[in-house]
């Protein structure tokens, strides 16, 4: 994609809303650990299906990301792909911003529709 089409406005907005998002979708992540260590089976087979479940999760932007201006709009892409966000948590965005995300989800929806 050519030019990035946001504000220093919505990068600053970004860098205050990135922590609460996370430490949000580390919270679901949490749960979901204690419902998977409250299950039934040997805990051996609990605490190595945790440790596989948290090395994969670690990847996920919702735990980390490369905070650089030019991976902004990539980075808003995998949060709303992983789960992390939502579009209408973008509602604090600019136009431009929000109009952007849109049509790279829908290019990528579309090019996904095109391989089945």
């Amino acid at each position: 994609m050519g030019e990035q089409r946001f504000t220093k406005r919505d990068w600053t907005l970004f860098r205050s809303k990135i922590g609460s998002w996370q430490e949000a979708y580390m919270g679901r992540l949490c749960d979901e650990y204690i419902e998977l260590l409250s299950g039934d089976g040997n805990p051996s087979e609990k605490f190595w299906k945790l440790d596989k479940r948290i090395r994969s999760d670690k990847r996920n932007p919702g735990v980390q990301l490369e905070m650089t201006r030019t991976n902004f709009i990539y980075n808003i892409i995998a949060l709303i792909n992983n789960d992390v966000i939502s579009i209408e948590a973008l509602e604090d965005f600019s136009d431009e911003l929000k109009e952007t995300v849109k049509a790279l989800l829908e290019r990528q929806n579309w090019n996904c529709s095109d391989e089945e």
